[in-house]
């Protein structure tokens, strides 16, 4: 009994990281938006993109971890681990499209993004 009250307790606490750790990332994702358009006014928009760009990286990998410690300890489904997975990747192709700069994806994708984002976070 004990150790079931425990699991369930870690369970919840893995789950309040994951809905943290999503929260972050769509705020990280909003303010990319922000400072896109800061891009286009302001001399400092590209260093602040670019900054913002290394957070919003980590935040998607900070969402991985979170998932990964929110399904293994409670042996829940694995969907939140390939639904971080996947949102890793779009991140990842997100960075090299800004690098390349390709505006006509980057910046359709960096949408999707915020959508699946929000998205994931009324889920959970």
């Amino acid at each position: 009994m004990a150790t079931q009250v425990t699991a369930t307790a870690g369970a919840r606490r893995g789950a309040s990281f994951l809905q943290v750790a999503i929260a972050l990332q769509t705020l990280t994702i909003f303010l990319q938006a922000v400072s896109a358009g800061l891009l286009l006014t302001a001399s400092y928009g590209e260093t602040l993109h670019s900054v913002g760009a290394r957070v919003m990286y980590g935040a998607s990998m900070l969402y991985v971890l979170a998932a990964v410690l929110a399904w293994k300890p409670g042996g829940g489904s694995p969907r939140p681990v390939w639904h971080a997975s996947g949102f890793l990747v779009l991140a990842s192709v997100q960075v090299v499209l800004g690098i390349a700069h390709v505006p006509s994806v980057h910046l359709p994708l960096g949408v999707l993004m915020f959508g699946l984002s929000v998205l994931a976070l009324a889920r959970h």
